[in-house]
C-alpha cells in the first residue's frame, strides 16, 4: 500500500515537471474574414442579426475573472450558433474558433441560458390587429376561417437523463423532449413549450399549457388546428377520422392543407439548425425537466 502511494506521488511530481506551457489561441473575429453569404452558411444568421444577439446577451456573458484573454461575448455566441447549426462534436466546434472542448461546452450552456433569459419574450401569441392579420393569412391557404395558429409537437433527441430515465423514452424508442409549438401562416413560432419528456402525449402537454388556459378563459377570439392526437374542443379543431360525407371530406382537406404549415415549420427549423434534427448529444445529461424548462406563452 505504501509503495502504491509513493508511485502516485512520484507520478504527480513528474506531471508537474512535464506540464506544458499555457498557449493562448488566436480568437480572431470571423465577421472580419468571411463574406456575408459564407457567414450565414456557417452560423445560420446574418452578421447584423448576430450583433443584435450579442448586444442583448453580452452583459450575461462577460467573464468575471482575472485570467488573461477571456473569450469575448461575440466568440461565445458564434460557438453556440456553430453548435446548433451543425450539431457536431464540441471538439470540432471549438477547433473552428480555436477554443478547447471543455470551454466550448461551458460556452454553449452559458449562451443558451442567456438567450432564454433575454429573448424569451420575443415569442408572442398574436392578439389584436396582429391576430386579425394571422386569421386572414390562414384563410388564404385553404379557406379555413378564424385560425390563430397550427399546433403540434416534435421530438428533440437528448442524452440519457440521470433521473426519471424511462419518462424520456418516446414511442420511437430514443430519449427526447416533446416540444409543443404553434406557428403562424408565415412559419413564425408564436408559442413554444419545451419542458415535457418524450413519453408525454401531445394532448397532455396541451391541456397543461398556459395557452390552453388562455383559450379556456376566453382571451383569444379564434381557433387552433391540430392533428388527431389532440382532443376536439371549441377552440381546437381536429380532422374527422372517418369522414362520411362530402362536407366532412372538404373539411378534412381544408384543415390538413392549413395544418401542414406546422410540419413545414419544424422542417425549416431542423434543416437550419441541425442540432434539432440529430439531437443534443454533446452537452451534459439533464437530471430533471427543470434543466430543460422553457415555455414562452405567459
Amino acid at each position: 500500500m505504501a509503495a502504491m502511494i509513493q508511485r502516485r506521488r512520484r507520478r504527480r511530481q513528474n506531471l508537474l515537471v512535464l506540464r506544458r506551457p499555457r498557449v493562448f489561441r488566436d480568437l480572431s473575429n470571423p465577421l472580419e474574414s468571411l463574406e456575408e453569404e459564407e457567414f450565414f452558411q456557417r452560423y445560420r444568421f446574418s452578421p447584423g442579426s448576430i450583433l443584435y444577439i450579442v448586444n442583448g446577451v453580452s452583459d450575461d456573458l462577460q467573464a468575471d475573472t482575472a485570467r488573461n484573454r477571456p473569450i469575448p461575448p461575440l466568440i461565445q455566441v458564434l460557438l453556440f450558433l456553430r453548435f446548433v447549426a451543425t450539431g457536431a462534436h464540441l471538439r470540432l466546434i471549438g477547433d473552428s474558433l480555436n477554443a478547447s472542448e471543455c470551454t466550448t461546452g461551458r460556452v454553449v450552456k452559458a449562451v443558451a441560458r442567456a438567450i432564454i433569459e433575454v429573448f424569451n419574450n420575443l415569442i408572442k401569441f398574436p392578439v389584436g390587429e396582429i391576430a386579425t392579420k394571422v386569421k386572414e393569412g390562414f384563410r388564404r391557404v385553404a379557406g379555413f376561417p378564424k385560425v390563430l395558429g397550427c399546433i403540434d409537437g416534435t421530438q428533440i433527441r437528448i442524452q440519457t437523463p440521470s433521473l426519471n430515465e424511462p419518462d424520456y423514452v418516446n414511442r420511437k424508442g430514443f430519449h427526447s423532449l416533446n416540444v409543443q409549438m404553434v406557428c403562424s401562416p408565415t412559419f413564425k413560432v408564436t408559442s413554444l413549450c419545451a419542458r415535457w419528456p418524450g413519453s408525454c402525449h401531445d394532448s397532455r402537454i396541451w391541456r397543461n399549457s398556459h395557452l390552453y388556459q388562455q383559450f379556456e378563459n376566453g382571451l383569444h377570439d379564434g381557433i387552433l388546428l391540430g392533428d388527431s392526437g389532440y382532443p376536439l374542443t371549441r377552440h381546437l379543431m381536429t380532422p374527422y377520422l372517418a369522414p362520411a360525407t362530402q362536407s366532412e371530406e372538404r373539411y378534412n382537406a381544408s384543415l390538413c392543407q392549413t395544418r401542414v404549415l406546422i410540419e413545414q415549420t419544424f422542417g425549416i427549423m431542423k434543416r437550419r439548425f441541425q442540432a434539432l434534427q440529430i439531437g443534443f448529444q454533446g452537452i451534459p445529461r439533464p437530471s430533471s425537466t427543470v434543466h430543460y424548462s422553457l415555455c414562452n406563452t405567459p
